[in-house]
């Protein structure tokens, strides 16, 4: 674990981001699963909180400030959940996308890892501002990044204007966050016709450690509490999986595990197998290969999945060498 520690220290190292979870003594931010305790004039693991003289100052994440990049995403798009959402079909109209500058995991292999440019002094926005960018094409909105973990209070805030206004809510994230932050966003997802996606990165907690430098427990966790909910609307379906198929990490076992922890939970839930291609610190890696993907797709339904896909085939790949 040592090479993987080093790994996740040089990553963070290059942007100015902590090596490791704060443990104090200071003041606690209980936003996500690392629960840091920030010793006074340092920031937490997301770098968006500081002790300031014993208080917690946030620096973006608030209504009156987001850290984030937006743009209109052409419908249908290549959203990971497009395949059962009711988006698919808004052709001419957009998704309001929200690229947020931070993230409570650290993966080796982000395909977003862009997100760490972001910066405080250039690109930040309120939520009232962010709201009002949604104009009479916006069919629907959907936070990720980056993951909107970090910043939920300025994601929630915008969600509730945009729901009252008739715009779907969709979610992608790591699933990181409070439960309690986590149950607002399904509420909105639900109340307006949007999806909460999550990725989960392995079932396997070393490997999980070691592509993100986080456990996977709360994830877990709240997909869980996600799942009870599932039935209170099936169609579009209120939640969806997806897990990117990293070469040598994320195999047939870590599937497996994955698939049949879903399929226990509620067995049409929408699962997406995506092909991984090379990027950050994964940029040695090759491209998911064909039949590693063949492979997993088959292991998803045999575990009693029965809405699974394999996304982005394009980017597949030959057998590894």
């Amino acid at each position: 674990m040592r090479l993987v520690e080093a790994a996740h220290r040089e990553s963070r190292a290059a942007f100015g981001l902590t090596s490791q979870v704060p443990a104090g003594p200071g003041v606690t931010c209980g936003l996500c699963v690392h629960s840091c305790c920030i010793p006074p004039g340092e920031t937490g693991y997301c770098g968006l909180r500081e002790n300031r003289e014993g208080r917690l100052h946030h620096l973006a994440g608030t209504p009156r400030a987001g850290l984030l990049h937006w743009y209109y995403d052409p419908l249908p798009t290549n959203c990971v959940a497009d395949w059962v959402c009711a988006g698919h079909q808004a052709i001419g109209r957009v998704n309001l996308a929200v690229f947020y500058g931070a993230c409570s995991f650290d993966c080796l292999g982000c395909q977003n890892w862009h997100y760490r440019r972001l910066r405080l002094d250039r690109d930040r926005m309120s939520a009232e501002e962010l709201a009002a960018r949604a104009d009479r094409r916006t069919e629907c909105i959907c936070f990720f990044g980056g993951d909107p973990t970090p910043q939920m209070a300025h994601a929630l805030a915008v969600a509730r204007v945009l729901a009252a206004r008739g715009v779907r809510i969709c979610w992608e994230t790591n699933g990181s966050m409070d439960p309690r932050l986590l149950d607002r966003a399904l509420d909105l997802s639900l109340q307006s016709g949007g999806i909460v996606k999550f990725d989960l990165k392995a079932w396997d907690e070393r490997v999980h450690r070691a592509l993100t430098g986080a456990t996977n427990r709360r994830t877990l966790d709240n997909f869980a509490r996600a799942a009870a909910r599932f039935h209170e609307r099936p169609e579009p379906p209120l939640l969806v999986a997806a897990t990117l198929l990293v070469p040598g990490y994320v195999d047939a076992v870590e599937v497996q595990g994955l698939a049949r922890f879903i399929a226990s939970l509620h067995p049409e839930i929408p699962y997406a197998l995506l092909a991984f291609a090379p990027a950050f610190f994964f940029s040695d890696l090759p491209t998911t290969s064909r039949e590693h993907a063949d492979e997993a797709l088959r292991i998803a339904q045999e575990a009693g999945l029965r809405r699974v896909r394999v996304g982005n085939r394009h980017l597949l790949g030959p057998p590894y060498g």
